[in-house]
């Protein structure tokens, strides 16, 4: 499959950036992974996303001198070495993966057209978060674009502090800036860490917005996906 990479440096941690070609990619390109077995019941866009995410993976492990490919867990997530934390998103032909030694959570999403922005709001955010998002100065898909986004990115990083499979009423936006976006965690998602404001970074590239959280503290181990 053909790629290019590039990283991006953000909130202080490098992403690494793959573009691809799913036009381009053929089953034996799977057999660069060692888990590719597990990929077979896939369908071939899943198969082309699964190895462009791995690929972006494997760029940010070696920032930290390690040669691995991230295996698959039980819950689908990335196996990260003990030591480290990451997390990988892809969308259409791009990929993007980070890695850290705190949990992060990592999303893309292309910006919604007006017509999905009104199909989706309703399931997305509610009629505070609605006046938030009005009243920040940005175009409305956009700012809705990375309110769904901004939710993703946090449960990914606090996934180990919940059981329930989070919805988008699990975090509530508070505000909204041209670099962040600040989302208080409901206890719908996690007891422990409800009423706490977590500040996501944005940013816009080309017709995408990439959404970064990282936790200021350490956990035992993060399912970051």
């Amino acid at each position: 499959m053909y790629t290019t990479h590039t990283p991006l440096t953000f909130a202080d941690h490098t992403l690494h950036i793959v573009e691809f070609d799913p036009d381009s990619f053929h089953e034996h390109d799977l057999l660069w992974l060692p888990h590719h077995t597990q990929l077979q019941p896939s369908g071939r866009k899943r198969k082309a996303e699964h190895l462009a995410g791995r690929i972006a993976a494997v760029h940010a492990l070696r920032e930290y001198g390690i040669k691995a490919v991230p295996g698959i867990g039980g819950q689908r997530q990335p196996l990260w070495p003990q030591t480290l934390f990451g997390s990988i998103s892809h969308s259409a032909s791009t990929a993007l993966a980070v890695v850290s030694t705190h949990p992060v959570g990592l999303d893309i999403e292309a910006i919604f057209t007006p017509q999905t922005a009104v199909e989706l709001t309703d399931g997305i955010i509610d009629n505070r978060e609605r006046s938030i998002l009005h009243h920040a100065g940005l175009p409305f898909p956009l700012a809705l674009t990375l309110a769904f986004s901004a939710k993703e990115s946090l449960y990914k990083t606090f996934s180990e502090h919940t059981t329930a499979l989070p919805g988008f009423a699990s975090a509530k936006v508070n505000a909204l800036t041209p670099t962040q976006i600040t989302l208080q965690i409901q206890p719908l998602f996690s007891q422990s860490l409800a009423g706490q404001e977590i500040n996501v970074r944005w940013y816009q590239r080309d017709e995408n917005v990439i959404t970064f959280c990282m936790s200021s503290t350490p956990c035992p181990r993060s399912f970051s996906v």
